[in-house]
């Protein structure tokens, strides 16, 4: 075997023979790292021979129509909201993949599930000693008998343990800490990470067992490693959140087996990771006294309707140029919907300070909260509250006017289960709803001015 030295792209997995600052591939900058490489000799190429007849079930391509379909088990957990983001349970022999910023809760949200679960776990740690395991299983308690720990980096004795353990469910914390001899490379490499992923891979598919892989992410918040890691894994999950909130998304990426819409949300807590069932309740004040520039909208993450607080600040702006400062919402909308205000309504924000919030520490990307926003900013400008019991529904376009959302069905129910009262909405979603007794009042708008009118007088 030949040793010699490669450049390989980390982004894409393209090989170079020396050193470039921009991958021709992916042309993506500066993401070339060396990587020392075995290649075997003409002499040992010549030594395999593709001649014989081939052995297995798969020895010939067969018609899809004789295809015989698999039992689509799936193992049910007991976690509700891993099972949703998940699509209904994990599929045997599939490779689940977690990505996360440090500190996020990747490895309590697998520890956790690996003592509460009544499955027999392997739980393969890099990071931690089984010491330090145990302590942060007494933390969290331990309910589960079957849980085998292990702390090692050899993915051959990984696997070798896991062979004769045969358990129901593989963890492994984390990828970049494993390494194969087959390759002559630090742990965390592009070569260590793919080769060490492909032979879960197998170990997978082979004995029907499913792993679940945490994975590090970069300071772009991709996750680290080549980007072959994610198409060889069959489900990627991000786990996110602002580590100063409690609250925490776990958002499915990809997912070979089910929809990529749902997601799971937990709220952290000294105990663990508590699945919030009702995240509505959570992320709503819970005060009666009604104050200026904070309203309710109608969110939908995933397949989940719920209903969040913005809140909006409004005030004179004291030094040099007017601040536009967001906390969970795009910064660039906000732009947009002062110049949508200033422009239809007549509402000059030029010479104040704006501040926007989305309470709980979410960072929201649904359109269908701006009327929100747009009321809490009026709010806000011109000292007046809003209801409590009040709600909206509403894209705002560049010519002022409310557009219609999605799913807005769902949006009115969760809405009345909440209690309120009234839910201001686009009038093109109007459209279907007619004749359906709904048990809060909709007010259709067509126009800021028409929001402005009604609300505010």
């Amino acid at each position: 075997m030949k040793v010699k030295k490669v450049y390989i792209c980390s982004n894409c997995g393209h090989n170079s023979p020396k050193w470039e600052g921009k991958c021709m591939t992916c042309n993506e900058w500066n993401t070339y790292v060396e990587e020392e490489v075995q290649k075997a000799s003409a002499k040992e190429v010549k030594k395999e021979s593709w001649k014989g007849k081939p052995k297995g079930p798969s020895a010939k391509p067969i018609p899809i129509q004789q295809v015989i379909p698999a039992a689509a088990s799936r193992i049910k957990l007991p976690d509700t909201e891993l099972n949703r983001a998940l699509g209904s349970g994990l599929v045997p022999g599939s490779i689940t993949l977690v990505g996360g910023e440090p500190g996020i809760g990747k490895s309590t949200l697998l520890l956790q599930l690996a003592l509460k679960s009544r499955l027999k776990v392997l739980y393969v740690s890099g990071e931690e000693s089984p010491q330090q395991i145990k302590m942060r299983a007494e933390r969290i308690g331990m309910d589960n008998l079957e849980c085998h720990v292990f702390s090692e980096t050899d993915l051959n004795k990984v696997l070798k343990q896991a062979y004769v353990l045969q358990p129901e469910l593989l963890v492994i914390d984390s990828i970049q800490t494993l390494t194969s001899p087959a390759v002559d490379s630090i742990a965390g490499s592009v070569s260590q990470v793919r080769e060490c992923t492909s032979g879960l891979q197998v170990f997978a598919k082979e004995t029907e067992i499913p792993v679940m892989i945490i994975g590090h992410i970069t300071k772009e918040g991709s996750i680290a490693g080549p980007k072959i890691l994610e198409h060889i894994v069959d489900t990627v999950l991000h786990f996110e959140g602002d580590r100063n909130h409690i609250y925490r998304i776990l958002r499915a990426k990809k997912n070979r087996f089910g929809s990529t819409d749902e997601l799971g949300i937990y709220a952290m807590e000294a105990g663990g990771l508590r699945q919030v069932e009702n995240p509505s309740e959570l992320l709503l004040s819970q005060s009666d006294e009604q104050l200026s520039g904070s309203t309710v909208a109608t969110n939908i993450e995933g397949l989940r309707p719920m209903l969040i607080e913005t809140q909006a600040l409004v005030s004179q702006a004291i030094y040099g140029n007017p601040q536009r400062s967001t906390t969970g919402f795009d910064g660039r909308r906000l732009s947009m919907l002062l110049a949508v205000l200033e422009k239809k309504a007549g509402l000059f924000f030029g010479q104040n300070d704006v501040f926007l919030n989305i309470a709980g520490g979410l960072k929201v990307q649904d359109t269908a909260i701006d009327l929100a926003i747009v009321a809490a900013l009026i709010s806000s400008l011109q000292n007046i509250p809003v209801s409590n019991k009040v709600c909206f529904a509403g894209e705002i376009g560049l010519t002022g006017e409310i557009r219609a959302v999605n799913r807005i069905e769902q949006r009115i129910e969760e809405a009345a289960r909440l209690g309120f009262e009234e839910m201001y909405l686009s009038k093109y979603n109007m459209k279907g709803l007619k004749g359906k007794g709904h048990k809060i009042a909709l007010r259709p708008v067509t126009k800021i001015e028409d929001l402005i009118g009604e609300l505010f007088g």
